[in-house]
């Protein structure tokens, strides 16, 4: 066996780089938004044993969704780029390269088994440029193929090794084999085809068989005039222990899948569906499709489903003769390389075992597949290929007069297949690129439509999308998720009653329950969110959430496992006031997925409402457990342990809205939660600066503008909470605690008594029985010396609050006044005015000492604001200013108001006195 010089390696790396560099630029598109962006088993939060039980795109296998491709090996190799670099699709692209030169080496050394040096280099080459590989290479989910295809050739490459001196048997080549296909097949399911392409090695290269020599054999054997050669006895138990692994690990890899085939559609492949003979002359003649392609690679597209190959559905149509030409040609081969001895026809063999074996399992000819054509499937046979162009190159150079041609012919190839991938990788830039340029080969996929749609979506330009979507629609009628598309994309536009429209279109195309028939046998399982789509736009009218409520359950009557029916339902259960029936839901989601922290979070909210506190932690814990970051988690179970008063909790509680703010450093309310945090522990310079920077941050922020002005009234700096209650009154005018807090400020430090009186009359028009907005108004009154309006103004209180005591002692307390001041006019001389009017001033200054020092206090106790940020979903949000009291501040607040009952009471005694 030849070895790979370090030039004929050094050719390919540079000739793969030069067709490949710019595929660096490229982003993640199509599939790899699936496999890489929205795939959890990257992550390292996620356990490294969930690689091995969920298919390729992150779904458990024993789900019906799953799309039942296993592929953990090549998904480690994601989480290894992951780990490195996360989303940076430079290292994806980058890692693919390097895998693909490779193969490009090892199909070198392969290819040295069946042709000369030279030879081999150009179907390596040619194997190194072709245009077809674009998708798997440059495709970053196209790594499958990669990795599959250099365990399944180094697998091959141990084979051939099994071969001893006399014909023997060396098992350990065997053994490595076993393993090595086994590898492959972890990469790719593909991967098993080797033990086929092994086993015509064995038969017709190794041992030299042709097929009238085996046929004659048999003949004699079963005549019973000879007996089986030993060599051949050799080959069958060399033969028998390959077909036993391989029988091994078909029935591991139907175990895997839990022996359910994925569920595919007419729309992901239309003959499938179709009955004969339309069926199978469709799926006959898509092999001459994938032949041409590999000649003649000049129109690429990234996908081929749904109308893109219209269906062969009668013998008459012209496309079966590309059908009869094509395996025409195809048995011409077999029988030139099977019945005739010689390198040439084991070269020709080998080719053709490569081409036809590994593209088997994509061929629906013995089951089907989620597609019509795809082009990265063609990596392995292209091999075979590339080797059958190789050797006629090499026939036709061997001769003089063609020499000069087939070099020029070679040396066109070569460049134009070249320049051909380099152009094609640009279209993998984005995924707007490539399904436009998808679009340009071919106007009658619906899919393509949908996917530029998608993609102007993801840019936020829903006009142009809806077009898309639109034209996806009449290209496809029938297509349930091109009519989704367009429903969304008028919700998006705001046009419910477009969206509706198109929901019930979607809806009505869906197939009626057939009692006793498995449903999701029948429709693609994403299609069922239609009736997710149209339960969550019409449960926006508070008068339609029964009819949303039961197409949830409609839905889960389709599909008892459809998890997301089971948390939307929980949310709409919530908002009408159902937690009981919302827990239910929730926990039936989590018997499918326990590992689904969102489940947990909202099962943490659902115990909220519940008002089951240290449940609603326990679940925001098994939350974080399962994702340390779970941004909502560590924010709401944060809030839950400050609300609890246990002082205990502040300092778990204060981390995890340090972790939160540094996941989410532009969200001012991690920001103003951690102020409310250190206004517990009285850390008042730490609460100034956290309320300050979550005002930074958002200017018109409600609860921090107020309780930053609470916080310097409280900490006697009650002149710079002025500035701060005028940019809060300025955003909200009608703000009554502000209002309240800046009337006292005015009047107690100020003496403004004309500005507090604005306050709180502004107070009393926005609501007329604002008790504590009424009262200081009523001093404002004794301020300004009207003992009667003041009398009147208490009178009217009192209507309002007649439990409130101090309101009736401060009645109580004027009528004393006026009675008093009454007695002394009439009694008291003109020269003794000016002791009775100090007198008098002494009075007002006491009483007002004593409401404004009840008011203040009033007003500590009441309006301490508090945001809390509910969100029962993922996706929704819900912030609540509430009352936050702690256990010692409400004893503070009592002993302020026993001082405040005692100064009343002195104040009385003077009164009294006088």
């Amino acid at each position: 066996m030849a070895d790979v010089s370090l030039k004929e390696a050094a050719l390919i790396v540079g000739v793969v780089a030069a067709c490949y560099w710019n595929s660096l630029f490229c982003g993640f598109v199509f599939d790899d938004v699936s496999a890489i962006l929205d795939n959890k088993d990257l992550h390292p939060s996620t356990p490294l044993r969930n690689l091995f039980q969920n298919d390729f795109w992150g779904t458990p296998m024993s789900e019906e969704r799953s799309h039942k491709s296993y592929r953990p090996l090549t998904v480690l190799t994601f989480r290894l780029n992951y780990l490195f670099s996360e989303l940076n699709a430079v290292s994806y692209h980058f890692l693919n390269l390097v895998f693909h030169v490779v193969v490009c080496i090892v199909f070198l050394k392969v290819c040295k088994l069946f042709l000369d040096n030279r030879s081999s280099v150009v179907a390596s080459l040619l194997f190194a440029v072709h245009p077809i590989h674009t998708e798997a290479v440059t495709g970053v989910v196209g790594r499958a193929e990669l990795l599959s295809s250099i365990f399944f050739l180094a697998a091959f490459l141990s084979y051939t090794k099994s071969k001893g001196p006399d014909n023997t048997i060396v098992w350990t080549p065997i053994a490595v084999t076993v393993f090595l296909v086994a590898v492959a097949t972890l990469c790719k399911e593909q991967g098993i085809t080797v033990v086929g392409i092994c086993c015509v090695y064995e038969v017709f290269i190794a041992q030299g068989y042709t097929l009238p020599a085996l046929l004659d054999t048999a003949v004699q054997i079963l005549r019973g005039k000879g007996s089986i050669p030993f060599s051949m006895l050799q080959t069958l138990l060399k033969l028998i222990v390959l077909m036993f692994s391989t029988l091994l690990l078909v029935v591991v890899r139907v175990q895997v899948i839990q022996s359910q085939l994925p569920v595919f559609t007419r729309f992901d492949n239309p003959a499938a569906v179709s009955p004969s003979p339309a069926r199978q002359l469709t799926f006959n003649y898509l092999l001459p499709v994938n032949a041409w392609l590999l000649l003649n690679p000049s129109e690429l597209c990234c996908d081929w489903t749904m109308g893109t190959i219209p269906l062969v559905e009668s013998l008459l149509d012209v496309r079966n003769i590309a059908t009869l030409t094509f395996f025409c040609f195809l048995g011409s081969l077999m029988v030139f390389s099977l019945r005739y001895p010689g390198d040439s026809s084991k070269t020709v063999l080998m080719a053709l075992c490569l081409i036809v074996l590994p593209f088997i399992p994509a061929s629906n000819l013995f089951f089907p597949v989620g597609f019509v054509v795809a082009e990265r499937v063609l990596y392995v046979p292209s091999m075979g290929f590339c080797i059958l162009v190789a050797h006629g190159w090499k026939k036709l150079s061997n001769k003089s007069v063609l020499r000069k041609i087939s070099w020029v012919c070679l040396a066109a190839v070569l460049f134009t297949h070249a320049l051909k991938t380099l152009h094609r990788n640009w279209d993998w830039e984005s995924e707007y690129t490539l399904f436009m340029s998808a679009l340009k080969v071919n106007k009658n996929n619906a899919k393509l439509w949908n996917n530029v749609g998608h993609a102007l979506e993801n840019e936020k330009n829903f006009e142009r999308a809806l077009q898309f979507f639109i034209q996806a629609t009449q290209v496809q009628p029938d297509d349930i998720g091109a009519h989704m598309n367009v429903g969304r994309t008028y919700k998006n536009l705001n046009k419910t009653k477009e969206a509706e429209e198109s929901y019930m279109i979607a809806k009505s195309l869906m197939p009626q329950i057939i009692p006793g028939k498995k449903y999701a046998a029948r429709v693609a399982p994403n299609h069922l969110n239609v009736y997710i789509n149209l339960a969550n736009l019409i449960r926006a009218n508070e008068s339609r959430l029964e009819e949303a409520d039961q197409l949830y359950r409609q839905a889960i009557s389709m599909r008892p496992d459809f998890k997301q029916a089971y948390i939307s339902r929980g949310e709409l259960l919530l908002k009408m006031n159902k937690p009981l029936k919302a827990k239910e839901a929730y926990l039936r989601a989590l018997e499918l997925d326990r590992t689904n922290a969102d489940l947990w979070y909202n099962l943490a909210i659902v115990y909220i409402e519940l008002k089951d506190p240290t449940e609603a932690l326990k679940n925001f814990n098994r939350a974080l457990e399962l994702n340390p970051t779970h941004k909502l988690a560590l924010f709401n179970s944060a809030l839950l342990m400050q609300e609890s008063g246990d002082a205990r909790l502040r300092p778990e509680a204060k981390q995890r809205l340090l972790h939160y703010v540094k996941e989410e450093p532009q969200d001012s309310n991690g920001y103003f939660n951690l102020g409310m945090l250190a206004m517990d522990d009285k850390k008042d310079m730490e609460a100034e600066a956290w309320m300050k920077k979550a005002i930074r941050l958002q200017p018109n922020f409600r609860s921090a503008l107020f309780n930053l002005a609470l916080l310097y009234s409280q900490t006697g700096k009650e002149l710079m909470a002025l500035p701060v209650l005028e940019d809060l009154l300025r955003y909200y005018p009608d703000h009554t605690k502000g209002l309240i807090l800046k009337g006292d400020i005015l009047m107690n430090q100020k003496k403004d008594i004309v500005g507090a009186k604005k306050c709180f009359e502004k107070i009393l028009e926005l609501d007329p029985k604002n008790v504590q907005g009424k009262h200081n108004l009523c001093v404002v009154y004794f301020e300004e010396k009207d003992l009667i309006k003041a009398e009147k103004c208490l009178v009217e209180t009192l209507a309002l609050a007649p439990h409130e005591e101090y309101i009736q002692r401060h009645l109580n307390i004027v009528r004393s006044k006026i009675a008093s001041l009454g007695a002394m006019e009439q009694s008291s001389l003109p020269s003794d005015g000016t002791a009775a009017t100090e007198a008098k001033k002494n009075s007002f200054q006491n009483l007002k000492e004593a409401k404004s020092e009840k008011t203040t206090t009033q007003s500590t106790v009441d309006n301490k604001e508090h945001l809390k940020n509910k969100k029962p979903t993922e996706k929704s949000s819900v912030d609540k200013e509430t009352p936050k009291k702690s256990t010692k501040e409400i004893k503070d607040i009592e002993k302020k108001r026993v001082a405040a009952l005692k100064r009343l009471e002195e104040i009385e005694r003077i009164l009294n006195g006088e």
